[in-house]
């Protein structure tokens, strides 16, 4: 069986290096070259909450060849349509796109490929890239989890090699309910990921800042009652209820959720987000497909969602230069 992951930046070189660690076979393919030739000559090198250093297999894309049986896809979302239509062509008949992105991108990749040709995963752990092979693990070691399905309905027969492929690195649920495992990933992202982006920050500094985090509790607010017009029942993270624990309707069960947000984010405190790395270096986001699918989902339910119609907006003109992530742009909400 022949399996790549496609985009291996941070999440991905991390996720290759624990497969490859625990004699799983994986191509990292990435259009950074300098970042290829590094892991080529000296391996993947782990830093953070764990330090390790894994020889990989790593191409380019211009050097990708044969055909694959599992494809997992980390490239930004905004690219999918010309990604996924190269990758088709790499693609087995009866293999599988797995994607690790933000958002809803399942139902876009099978137009491309077929429904049943698409997996979703969603990440409970965060990375950042250091330099050209170099990728810092920013959750703890017990957070390194997966949630793995499909938005179709039935059991799709990708599934158990998957899962198998993923648990070399740590341990995987498969949910029936996976529409509401994706939701749950992106009401964290759109929260504390938005936010990141917003304040130029990681998730523990946006959620220690009391200002900051009002507007953090704002936005998770925001995705549950989407959700809860929708009919979509978010799934727990990790065996924590999160509606249970943040969810509010009066002033002492506000006041307890406002508490225990940085207790909820504290094995992710460090992580930086990668909407804020793109901005960084002057790329744009995937904030549309995250804090945006939020505000697409309110107006078509009736819900408002200010606070990440904000979001949005603020890291577009940060995008267009004409602001800059920083704690200044709490003024703008």
């Amino acid at each position: 069986m022949r399996t790549a992951i496609y985009g291996a930046g941070s999440l991905g070189t991390i996720l290759g290096a624990f497969i490859t660690r625990n004699g799983g076979q994986i191509d990292l393919i990435n259009r950074n070259k300098a970042h290829v030739e590094a892991l080529q000559k000296d391996g993947a090198h782990v830093v953070g909450t764990m330090e390790f250093t894994q020889p990989v297999t790593a191409y380019t894309p211009d050097c990708m060849s044969g055909i694959y049986d599992i494809i997992f896809l980390m490239t930004k979302q905004q690219h999918n349509s010309e990604v996924v239509s190269f990758l088709k062509d790499f693609l087995a008949e009866d293999g599988v796109i797995v994607t690790l992105q933000n958002g809803l991108p399942e139902l876009g990749i099978g137009e491309i490929v077929g429904p049943q040709r698409v997996l979703g995963c969603t990440v409970a752990w965060g990375a950042t890239m250091l330099g050209p092979g170099v990728c810092e693990l920013t959750s703890s070691p017990d957070s390194l989890t997966f949630s793995l399905g499909s938005l179709e309905k039935g059991s799709n027969v990708h599934i158990p090699a998957v899962k198998a492929l993923l648990e070399k690195m740590g341990p995987v649920e498969v949910d029936e309910n996976f529409l509401g495992s994706r939701w749950s990933k992106l009401l964290i992202n759109s929260a504390f990921s938005g936010m990141s982006a917003v304040l130029g920050t990681t998730f523990g500094e946006a959620a220690g800042n009391r200002a900051s985090r009002r507007i953090v509790q704002s936005i998770i607010k925001e995705c549950i009652d989407v959700c809860a017009a929708a009919g979509i029942r978010i799934e727990p993270i990790q065996g924590k209820d999160i509606v249970k624990l943040l969810d509010f309707h009066g002033p002492l069960k506000k006041a307890f959720s406002f508490m225990i947000i940085p207790v909820a984010i504290k094995k992710h405190a460090r992580l930086k987000a990668s909407m804020l790395q793109d901005l960084e270096h002057g790329k744009t986001t995937e904030v549309d497909a995250i804090n945006g699918v939020v505000s697409a989902f309110g107006r078509k339910f009736g819900v408002p969602t200010p606070m990440n119609d904000k979001v949005v907006d603020i890291v577009h003109r940060i995008e267009k230069g004409e602001l800059s992530a920083s704690f200044d742009n709490l003024s703008k909400f």
